[in-house]
């Protein structure tokens, strides 16, 4: 029980950091294109997100850096606070990687298409009279 209220507690903490800067990344980025109509705050974001992850899980994976706790903090608070987009791709990468092509090719259509159907039926149910 102590050690799941202590993962929280990181988990929690580096969350609330990921969204603080995500939120001031979006911010600065459409502070520097104000008049795009395309969501490059949330494009730079993803990606940035994307990177980051890659780089962390390659250095614990290759040279065993950063131990248990960090990785809590950094890798599931931190980044997940930040953008689940990271998390998604590097699921997918996992996947190609092992050449699992077919679990990634359907992770990423289920994610992409039953995630928009949901939106417009979250949407739909709110807006209707």
């Amino acid at each position: 029980m102590k050690t799941t209220l202590i993962n929280a507690a990181l988990v929690g903490s580096g969350g609330f950091f990921g969204a603080s800067l995500r939120y001031l990344m979006g911010g600065l980025v459409h502070r520097k294109l104000p008049f795009a109509t395309f969501p490059f705050g949330t494009l730079g974001v993803n990606l940035l997100g994307c990177l980051m992850l890659g780089l962390a899980v390659g250095m614990v994976e290759s040279r065993q850096w950063f131990g248990p706790t960090f990785r809590t903090f950094a890798m599931i608070g931190l980044l997940g606070g930040f953008t689940t987009f990271s998390t998604f791709s590097f699921e997918t990468f996992a996947m190609m990687r092992d050449s699992q092509f077919l679990r990634a090719a359907a992770n990423v259509g289920l994610h992409m298409v039953l995630g928009l159907v949901l939106v417009w039926t979250g949407y739909a149910l709110a807006t209707s009279r």
